[in-house]
């Protein structure tokens, strides 16, 4: 496909990927698409550290507040989205430059993965059986029928069980439970992640979600709950409205909530690096050194330069 190439801007919660990619769009005359799958949602701000519309500064983000919390995210429906956007740009000459952490969500933008559909109502009543029954037993059943997906697939991950289950009823197939590191490229893409080190990462998730909680993280989680937060399935379970949720049903230790969301938020850093880490086509770059910008255009030019 002609036209500019695609940049993405990947790696770890906390390591200044949003400020990278602005500043990567603003150089390149680009626009920035989201790969963050809590970034989807309206009103999922604070605790997703969404750039307000003054910190974009006038450069135009795609795939940004685009689901209600109460609808499910889906990594299919996304690709479809965040390609077309993708390429309506690179057709106009504008660079797109996909920024996040999600690393299924950037995957299945660069690389040719192809999702099983889904049935809503099909979904519906597998759900309806999840809360039902519960997960193990619901894990049960899996084993029963795909015993390779049931080894991968957690008993206690109820969302992914349902997949599996509503892939081999529509399919007729086994649950493709694990996904390949990545498939063919779409698209000549430069990959430039973002890291820091883990001391310094976890001070700054430590500091990060501070702030989050004294800018009003647990007022917009009360707001949220009033637009059907805890319906959302996906929307519900993001670090930090999680925590609050689980407070305001229980002890109401906000507290404690935020320390169960540095803990947690850390967990999730070390599954992105190992995500991320995995795909050679990176360009890493140390956000704790000096430069960062300049380096990340050096990376730029190096793989223009290699372009035949």
């Amino acid at each position: 496909m002609s036209g500019p190439p695609l940049v993405a801007v990947v790696g770890p919660t906390a390591t200044g990927k949003s400020d990278l990619g602005l500043a990567l769009a603003a150089e390149l005359g680009g626009e920035v698409v989201n790969a963050d799958a809590m970034q989807l949602y309206r009103g999922l701000d604070i605790g997703t550290a969404k750039l307000t519309l003054a910190e974009r500064a006038g450069i135009p983000h795609h795939q940004l507040d685009v689901l209600d919390v109460t609808e499910t995210a889906s990594v299919a429906a996304y690709q479809r989205a965040a390609r077309g956007t993708v390429e309506r740009l690179r057709a106009a000459g504008v660079t797109p430059v996909l920024v996040g952490g999600s690393g299924l969500y950037v995957q299945a933008v660069l690389d040719e993965l192809e999702f099983p559909g889904t049935d809503p109502a099909l979904r519906a009543t597998l759900e309806s059986e999840l809360d039902e029954l519960g997960a193990p037993a619901m894990h049960e059943r899996l084993a029963a029928i795909d015993p390779a997906a049931a080894q991968v697939v957690l008993p206690g991950n109820g969302r992914r069980i349902v997949r599996a289950l509503e892939v081999i009823a529509l399919t007729g197939r086994p649950f493709p439970a694990r996904l390949p590191t990545h498939g063919a490229p779409r698209y000549d893409a430069v990959l430039i992640g973002v890291d820091r080190p883990v001391a310094e990462l976890d001070e700054r998730v430590a500091v990060r979600v501070e702030r989050m909680f004294a800018a009003g993280l647990v007022q917009e989680t009360r707001e949220l709950v009033g637009r059907g937060l805890r319906e959302g399935r996906t929307a519900s379970r993001a670090l930090g409205y999680q925590q609050v949720l689980a407070e305001l049903d229980g002890a109401g230790d906000m507290a404690a909530a935020a320390v169960e969301t540095v803990r947690a938020t850390r967990r999730f850093v070390r599954r992105q690096r190992s995500w991320f880490r995995r795909d050679r086509r990176i360009h890493w770059l140390d956000a704790a050194e000096p430069g960062l910008v300049d380096r990340a255009l050096a990376v730029l030019r190096g793989a223009a330069a290699a372009r035949p």
